[in-house]
């Protein structure tokens, strides 16, 4: 049994997930040259993962989005080495990968209390700098976020994914009348009877050439990165995303789908995927959904049905197929435990895979040290020495 809070739903107004800042490490301090003395090191400048921190709350919280270490202390008759600068501290979201302007990595905030320098503080001034102090490096940097859950819904505008949410975590997220329903992502969780919570991120919807930036593109893609599995969502009866676009039936936009995640990063190919078949309320849907799992089942079969340049180098096995109806509710808790079952077989493989590790290793070092041993200890045979 699954139970379901409102409270357990989060929706980002104003959902930002780049933000541009400029950091400057802190000015060491003056050194005092007839005494020899030192002045202090400037203040670092870190951005650290913290909970409950989006990136719209900094924006708000620093609207000149400028952030900088103190300055070090100037060296004195009373202090010959003068104080260090104070660092700062820019508290950011968990799933933030820190970059340059000009995109080279800097480093990732994983979890939380991870920690990344992004502006070291200059040098006070010292006899071998003729006491001259150092400033401290300046520049600025992306805090780029992509979003940590469970699950990432996947599915091109008005496959049903806002309403499936809706349906699976009882939560009410804005719906537009219009192809691209969702212009942010939303965030629901499922919390089981055992309190076991899975997070699910309904993410704005594809189109052919997200992969070139088309659409919400990258924005969309990037956030599929951090997601444990993938669950594809499509319209039963198929789709067509405006007159002049072809329709794509549903096994097309599974394989559209695919591709487009493909050639954005092959390795996303290889989560674990589950594929949802919504609006199974609508007419001839059973005659249609038996056609697909048909198609699924030999998709090689079927590839004359796609462009040539849209056909996937790898077809997805999906763990389970489930029809649903986010509008009758209609497979929704059949839904539920599959996606509790994939994440908790997975999760169990992958312990035991680290257990399996862990003994192959220490078997590997009783070995070396038995090996070792014995040769210390093996008498020698006349006439044969050993090597010193």
């Amino acid at each position: 049994m699954v139970y379901i809070s409102r409270s357990c739903f989060r929706k980002y107004g104003n959902f930002m997930d780049n933000l541009r800042l400029y950091v400057r490490g802190g000015t060491g301090g003056m050194a005092l040259p007839r005494l020899g003395g030192h002045g202090g090191n400037g203040g670092d400048v870190w951005v650290v993962a913290t909970k409950n921190m989006t990136l719209k709350k900094i924006k708000d919280k620093y609207p000149l989005k400028r952030f900088l270490g103190g300055p070090g202390g100037n060296s004195s008759v009373r202090a010959l080495k003068g104080e260090r600068g104070k660092d700062e501290e820019i508290l950011a979201p968990v799933g933030i990968t820190v970059t340059t302007d000009n995109g080279r990595a800097i480093g990732e905030l994983n979890a939380e209390g991870d920690r990344v320098l992004v502006a070291k503080g200059g040098s006070g001034g010292t006899p071998y700098t003729g006491f001259e102090p150092k400033k401290g490096q300046a520049k600025h940097i992306r805090l780029d976020l992509k979003l940590i859950a469970d699950l990432g819904l996947v599915g091109f505008p008005n496959a049903g994914k806002s309403s499936l949410l809706t349906a699976l975590s009882n939560a009410s997220p804005e719906i537009a009348s219009y192809a691209f329903t969702t212009l942010r992502p939303e965030i629901g969780k499922l919390m089981y009877q055992d309190y076991k919570q899975i997070s699910l991120a309904d993410l704005p919807g594809l189109i052919e050439g997200a992969h070139m930036n088309r659409g919400m593109g990258h924005k969309f893609l990037k956030h599929v990165e951090r997601t444990k599995q993938l669950l594809f969502v499509v319209d039963v009866s198929g789709f067509q995303l405006a007159s002049k676009t072809p329709f794509r039936s549903a096994f097309e936009a599974v394989q559209l789908l695919t591709k487009e995640l493909e050639l954005y990063k092959e390795e996303l190919v290889s989560k674990p995927a589950l594929l949802a078949v919504n609006k199974m309320d609508l007419p001839d849907a059973e005659d249609k959904l038996e056609e697909l799992k048909e198609q699924l089942q030999n998709p090689e079969e079927f590839t004359n049905l796609l462009p040539d340049d849209m056909i996937p180098n790898h077809f997805i096995t999906f763990r389970h197929v489930i029809p649903v109806s986010a509008l009758t509710g209609f497979g929704v808790d059949h839904l539920k435990s599959c996606i509790r079952l994939s994440l908790d077989e997975c999760a169990t493989r992958e312990t035991s895979a680290e257990h399996q590790e862990k003994l192959e290793a220490l078997r590997h070092q009783y070995q070396d040290a038995f090996v070792r041993n014995v040769d210390k200890n093996l008498p020698l045979s006349k006439g044969v020495g050993r090597t010193q």
